[in-house]
């Protein structure tokens, strides 16, 4: 699989908010900054699994709305190391839609 799948439109994501999407792996939780820049990560938190996309976003984080703990965009990872990180997941927006990287999705799919 390759290219990149279309999720939606960016109207249909709240500023500062995230939509889920839904693999045979688990969710995704795709975030919209403040600034209009799109981020993907997995959507369980590594410390009790709580739901990411309920979380707070800031800047170019997202607080865990369980525990406060608090990962980084680009990198999934944590902002104390100890606390581990997430999966991230290519993103982009092409002509006012939201588009997420297919190939990395299989693999998620798959591992």
């Amino acid at each position: 699989m390759s290219g990149w799948i279309d999720i939606g439109a960016l109207a249909d994501i709240p500023v500062r908010g995230a939509r889920v999407i839904r693999t045979p792996a688990g969710c995704v939780a795709v975030f919209r900054t403040a600034g209009d820049e799109v981020f993907a990560l997995d959507d369980r938190c590594p410390h009790r699994g709580g739901p990411l996309s309920e979380g707070i976003v800031h800047g170019r984080s997202v607080t865990c709305p369980l525990h406060n703990r608090v990962f980084a965009f680009e990198t999934g990872a944590a902002e104390r190391p100890e606390e581990g990180r997430v999966a991230t997941y290519p993103a982009r927006i092409e002509g006012g839609r939201v588009l997420i990287d297919a190939a990395h999705l299989a693999r998620r799919t798959a591992a």
